[in-house]
This record gives structure tokens, sequence and C-alpha cells, in this order.
């Protein structure tokens, strides 16, 4: 994701109409909270640990495919860098 997109999700203005007034945003999940307590520990479950699991694998491309159906020699994917984004705690 690109640090400009990032920072226009995490510094949204209020909204009533989104849970949390969409101050607390998950970049990983795509997911709305209602405070910053529950977003912290949604950072700790199992389905946000598999989210960024699955982020790290860097994503398929045209070349892959075509090496995939015998077009080429097979490159095995690279990994990417992925970390739980920082909270910022007077968000509130």
């Amino acid at each position: 994701m690109k640090p400009e997109t990032a920072a226009k999700l995490l510094h949204q203005k209020v909204d009533v109409d989104v849970t949390g007034c969409a101050q607390h945003y998950c970049l990983h999940c795509a997911r709305y909270f209602v405070d910053l307590r529950s977003m912290k520990e949604h950072f700790k479950t199992k389905v946000h640990k598999r989210q960024l699991k699955k982020l790290r694998e860097e994503p398929y491309t045209q070349a892959e495919a075509e090496r995939a159906a015998g077009m080429g020699s097979y490159i095995q994917p690279k990994k990417v860098e992925v970390k739980t984004q920082d909270v910022e705690e007077d968000m509130a």
C-alpha cells in the first residue's frame, strides 16, 4: 500500500456513520473499531495474524503465471516485510 493512501486511511475525518467515527482503522484487515482498546485487542487475534501472513507473500504477476504454465523456470515468490501498524495513543 502506498504511504499516502495509508496516511489517508489512518487520519480520516470524523464520520458518525462509520464504526468508531472512522478513527480506529486496521490497514491490514480493512476494519473499523469502536475504540483504541478494541483495535489493540484485534492486533493480538488470529484473524489479524493470518492476514499479516497472507500479505507477506508478493502478489502473483503475469510472468509468474506463465512460468507456472511451463513457459519458463520456476522462481520462488519473494517475501515482503509486513508489520502491524503503529498505534497513536492520543487519537481519542
